[in-house]
């Protein structure tokens, strides 16, 4: 049994273990794939274990041994699953490992959207308390988020956490989503009324052909002056150059981001030097508790698959 594991390093940079793996068979450990090596590195795989590493129809026309695809996330877009189907390649994902860690994050850049701490540690640590005459500090005041409305894209198992976070902050709680779900703490409304009402919106759907580019131009002219947009979902979600315009007219009072299109982003990628902008680096999901329990899960899947029982199947 060959085991490969095409972009390990995001995963796994080190700090975990792969030996579980060891015990299935012969373990091929790649930290990153070009998208050249791909086909080359799954021939004569029986089991592929991808990230972000793309396997297209192309990719498989060599990997004639190749049995099982895992994805080392929840999202399998990655992966050609039509084209697997078809060869007779089982897909598993690893769903709900890192709710707990990206709703954390959601809330975590809600709160640096309205108290600027890391912009006040660096003025403060450059000396600019110390040059002071008050006891106090800030060059922009605070805002309270207590009263204030949150708006959620998306009440999938995150959507869900970070409203109920949010509940603990007295937030006013409004969501809209494809499916509606009875446990929700808020209300749901139609996409319009969610625009029009929040000052927080946050983005928590997949990008399908519904929901890619659905923040743009006309659906930010909706939302309220000054308004907070957060995404920790998908970059797809926005049209970039648009919340870039945005936010230099004034219209978004900010906007904080865990993903984007383009990943990593080039030097002229629009919100690069925007105003009011917060930009993390794809690393939400990456806790190690969550690293730990997607490593697990997908351990799992592996051994469900060789006993012949199915386990997190996409296809």
């Amino acid at each position: 049994m060959q085991i490969v594991i095409l972009d390990a390093h995001a995963a796994n940079p080190g700090d975990l273990s792969w030996e579980p793996l060891r015990a299935f068979g012969n373990l091929s450990v790649y930290a990153r794939t070009e998208e050249c090596e791909v086909a080359r590195r799954l021939r004569g795989a029986d089991i592929a274990l991808v990230n972000k590493s793309r396997v297209t129809a192309e990719t498989l026309q060599d990997a004639n041994r190749l049995r099982l695809i895992c994805v080392l996330a929840t999202g399998y877009d990655c992966v050609d699953v039509a084209a697997c189907r078809e060869r007779g390649i089982a897909v598993c994902n690893v769903p709900a490992y890192s709710t707990e860690a990206v709703a954390q994050l959601a809330i975590a850049l809600l709160l640096e959207l309205t108290h600027r701490v890391g912009d006040h540690s660096y003025m403060i640590h450059k000396g600019a308390w110390t040059a002071g005459a008050d006891f106090c500090f800030w060059k922009q005041a605070p805002v309270e988020i207590h009263g204030k409305t949150l708006g959620i894209l998306g009440t999938g198992q995150i959507g869900l956490r970070v409203a109920q976070i949010a509940q603990a902050f007295g937030l006013r709680v409004l969501a809209h989503s494809r499916t509606q779900r009875p446990d929700f703490p808020g209300c749901y409304v139609d996409l319009d009324t969610l625009l029009a009402q929040a000052d927080i919106l946050s983005l928590h759907c997949p990008a399908t052909e519904q929901t890619t580019g659905i923040i743009h131009a006309e659906t930010l002219a909706k939302m309220r002056e000054g308004a907070l947009l957060i995404n920790t979902a998908r970059g797809a979600l926005v049209v970039e150059q648009d919340v870039a315009d945005a936010l230099r007219s004034g219209k978004l009072g900010g906007y904080a981001a865990d993903v984007l299109t383009r990943e990593p982003p080039p030097l002229e990628h629009p919100l690069l030097g925007a105003p009011n902008c917060i930009l993390t680096g794809h690393y939400a999901w990456a806790t190690t508790a969550a690293r730990e329990r997607l490593l697990n899960i997908t351990f799992q899947n592996v051994q469900a698959f060789l006993a012949g029982e199915e386990l997190n199947r996409v296809c």
